[in-house]
């Protein structure tokens, strides 16, 4: 640990401290002076967790309902569950919920949620989310972006499917809806003091309670770190920093409640965070033997790793991957009781920017990198405005308003070329075309035909607005005490304007330089110049890039909607079918794109290969689903037993495919998503309890042979015209149980523990067999001890208590998938690996 990462814990401690000494006395001051026959808090169990099923509400219409009422299949998470199990952000979250698979990349801003198998792939800012993030009513414009400690969470809601109707764009496969506390009408603080392997240490702190009679306050903080999961070889530098994917963050988070009336009531929320992290670093996992690539890097004195043991955590980088990331904001939310129903405005704006870059072929050898600056950028800002009005009428509940919001997105991108650039692809260069060396005599300096200057390349700039602007309406009709129809509808308008601004290091001259040699040795050698040229002319070398400018629009109209109809067969049991509506925004693809031969327009020859793509659109993704199910109530209330079946077919799914070199964004005509949810909660006694269900997902391409054709071309997909896509498990289960034993008249012991199941799938999308991930379970642990008022606990836990070693992502290593993506070098983001520690609580 960095000497002033001390300082900040012990400061930190020093105000945990304070805050702990002041609060008799902050209570006191903020106690009412007429003495009160209420209990003490110390005489009354803090435990907020349900005990009936009647107690699971649910806002999925934003409205506040019983789960069983809601006809959507939703996994509702309590504080306590959350507490129980470790969850900090929604990255843990997945343990929890069936169906949800939550992975990161290049960075923990690179954070992706999928659901029944959809979600979107990869690192590129252009492409929004396909599950939306809402963080007490504010829509989040990425996952990475929603990526963070929670802080004192009320509840999180994952609900599956489509739920554009209400919550807009970007929620075609559901919306992970999380709710924090709001500040408290009595005094209280909360605080927790953690420690763990790899020099986990952290902690947090919470303060709330009155500051008069109509307005209440609260203030959370947290101050977490841990060294790096990996060892890293950094060879010749210019890195130094011998662990990678560490954790050193902070946060802070401060409300206001204002409550003047009792039909009128304003939230106000500021938060701020901040990480400056190692990470992420990738490891090898698959290089055939005598593979050409890995055989260069060696001659070159370099190393990039065994690809038989990956999980020994030894990486390989000679450039620094260190990541700065600060995400800010305010949102104002005001709630007016007036006629049959309530008034809601939801005022917010958001900061979130992230600043870093990492080494690109993750080995010894100075191939290529991303200089970890302001070269290598991405920072939303987003203002957003949703008034609402609900309640009910009759027999007629409802809900209609509006949303707006600006975003604007501005990236930064440079990839550059280090000292061992020219002798690695001079040697691919031989190695690929052998017949070169009989022409030296002819053709001088051929022998070397690459010749980059060392810290040359790409310098891009992105700069992205979108506007949306929408109205929409939710009803629901109760025709009979036990019948309701639900109908809602949602009119979308998207607008977004792109401008790039994309320059070279060094004008692309080695690529000038190296066609002049050439300019008739293909003839002879009956080598095209594209072959040549994919090497010599790289996007990110392409001298048809410097001083490029290019300016792209485009608007979308977009109406959804849901119909559903459900039926109450008795208090235990409800019926329902419905159909629902998704939409995901079309956009740019913010990577460099060249004409490739053999697409439309794309003739062979220089001029052709190095020409851009100045249209890199793509489509906006619909999916039409289905859906009928039960919610049954049993065991006096004491259990839950919700299963439903499921049919989404998805039009224009964007997928996003890294190939070794760009990022390549194509449409797919057509997925489908078909399966059967099941959850249930049962709280078996007073002691025992228990939360867990299945998702069995069979998410598919439907392609024809023409359509297959398109997407190998494009994307060198290795899959079939119905494989499964990527990152889409079949079967996904999980089990959370906690059990409370009383000891004594005092004092408890709490147990808990949870596990997920995932069955294989594969972690790449283009389907390359070499990235497929077995069949694995994730298990967490907890035991903790302590009074039953709950004033104080004393806990040990482990997470992923296994020891499970799993792949999040692979991908094909940077220039070192050759001669083939299917035979060339592998890389991967692997999964966290076992910690454990202990837990000190304290509440009043």
């Amino acid at each position: 640990m960095q000497s002033k990462n001390h300082l900040r814990m012990v400061a930190s401690g020093a105000a945990l401290t304070l805050a702990l000494q002041a609060a008799p006395a902050l209570a006191q001051s903020a106690a009412s002076p007429t003495p009160s026959a209420s209990p003490s808090p110390a005489s009354i169990p803090y435990s907020d967790a349900p005990r009936s099923v009647d107690e699971i509400i649910v806002t999925a219409n934003k409205r506040t309902e019983n789960l069983q009422n809601v006809p959507i299949v939703v996994t509702t998470v309590s504080h306590q569950l959350l507490q129980d199990t470790g969850v900090k952000d929604i990255k843990d979250l997945a343990l929890l919920a069936p169906g949800l698979l939550v992975t990161s990349t290049s960075s923990e801003a690179s954070t992706t949620a999928r659901i029944r198998g959809i979600g979107t792939v990869g690192d590129n800012a252009g492409l929004e989310s396909s599950v939306g993030i809402v963080i007490d009513g504010v829509y989040r414009p990425r996952n990475g972006v929603g990526f963070g400690d929670l802080g004192d969470v009320e509840r999180i809601e994952v609900l599956k499917g489509p739920q554009g109707t209400l919550f807009g764009k970007s929620a075609t496969a559901g919306v992970i809806n999380i709710i924090t506390a709001a500040p408290k009408d009595k005094f209280g603080i909360s605080a927790d003091l953690e420690g763990g392997n790899y020099g986990a240490i952290g902690g947090s702190a919470e303060v709330t309670g009155p500051l008069t009679d109509t307005l209440s306050a609260s203030l959370y903080f947290a101050d977490r770190q841990r060294d790096g999961y990996f060892d890293v070889d950094t060879g010749p530098g210019p890195r130094t920093d011998k662990h990678d994917t560490n954790r050193d963050f902070y946060t802070v988070r401060g409300q206001l409640l204002y409550r003047p009336t009792d039909n009128f009531k304003l939230r106000a929320i500021a938060d701020y965070s901040h990480r400056k992290e190692d990470c992420c670093i990738a490891v090898i996992t698959r290089a055939s033997e005598g593979n050409l690539a890995n055989g260069i890097v060696a001659s070159l004195g370099g190393n990039d790793g065994d690809p038989a043991h990956p999980y020994d955590r030894n990486a390989y980088s000679n450039r620094p991957d260190e990541q700065h990331i600060d995400d800010k904001g305010v949102s104002l939310q005001a709630d007016w009781d007036v006629g049959p129903g309530t008034l809601t405005s939801i005022t917010a704006y958001r900061d979130w920017k992230t600043m870093g870059g990492f080494d690109a072929d993750f080995s010894t050898a100075d191939i290529d990198y991303l200089p970890d600056d302001k070269r290598n950028m991405t920072r939303f800002r987003t203002f957003s405005q949703e008034t609402r009005y609900g309640g009910t009428a009759g027999k007629l509940d409802f809900v209609v308003g509006g949303f707006y919001s600006h975003e604007k997105l501005a990236q930064n991108t440079s990839i550059l070329v280090g000292n061992d650039f020219n002798p690695y692809l001079n040697g691919l260069f031989h190695a690929l075309v052998p017949s070169f060396l009989d022409f030296l005599p002819i053709f001088p300096g051929a022998g070397n035909p690459i010749n980059f200057v060392p810290g040359s390349g790409e310098v891009d700039q992105y700069r992205q607005t979108d506007n949306t602007y929408a109205l929409f309406t939710n009803e629901t009709y109760h025709i009979t005490d036990k019948l309701s129809f639900n109908g809602g509808f949602r009119y979308s308008i998207d607008v977004k304007s792109l401008n790039q601004f994309s320059n070279n290091i060094g004008g692309g001259a080695g690529c000038a330089a190296s066609n002049a040699i050439f300019g008739g040795l293909p003839a002879i050698l009956s080598v095209p110049l594209e072959t040549i040229d994919a090497t010599n002319c790289l996007p990110f070398l392409s001298p048809g890039y410097n001083n490029f400018t290019n300016h792209q629009h485009e608007t979308e109209h977009a109406p959804t909607g849901t119909a559903k109809l459900a039926y109450r067969v008795n208090p235990e049991l409800l019926l329902y079918a419905s159909y629902a509506r998704g939409y995901k925004a079309g956009g740019f693809n913010l990577d460099r794109v060249q004409c490739q031969v053999g697409d439309p327009g794309c003739a062979a020859g220089t001029a052709a290969v190095i020409t851009p793509i100045r249209d890199t659109s793509f489509k906006d993704e619909t999916d039409n689903a289905f859906e009928i199910g039960e919610k049954a109530t049993l065991f006096d209330r004491k259990l839950l037993f919700n299963v439903a079946a499921f049919y989404q077919d998805y039009s224009n799914f964007q997928l996003n495919t890294f190939n070794g070199l760009v990022f390549v964004v194509d449409s797919i005509p057509k997925v489908i998503s078909k399966g059967v949810d099941a959850d249930f909660v049962w709280f078996a006694s007073s002691k025992l309890s228990f939360q867990g269900g299945i998702t069995v997902a069979d998410t598919r391409y439907h392609l024809t042979e023409a359509q297959l054709a398109d997407l190998v071309h494009k994307t060198d997909f290795q899959g079939g015209r119905h494989s499964r896509l990527s990152l889409a498990p079949l079967y996904s289960a999980s089990l959370a149980g906690t059990y409370t034993q009383p000891i004594g008249d005092l004092y408890k012991l709490r147990f808990n523990a949870g596990a997920k199941y995932s069955s294989h799938y594969n972690t790449g999308s283009d389907l390359d067999p070499g990235k497929t991930q077995k069949g694995y379970v994730l298990a967490n642990a907890r035991l903790g001890f302590g009074p039953k008022n709950d004033r104080w606990s004393v806990e040990v836990w482990s997470e992923n208590i296994l020891n499970t070693k799993y792949k999040q992502v692979a991908f094909d290593s940077g220039f070192q998938n050759v001669p083939t993506n299917a035979t060339g070098v592998l890389d991967a983001f692997l999964g966290a690996p076992r910690t454990y520690g202990g837990t000190l609580r304290y509440r009043y």
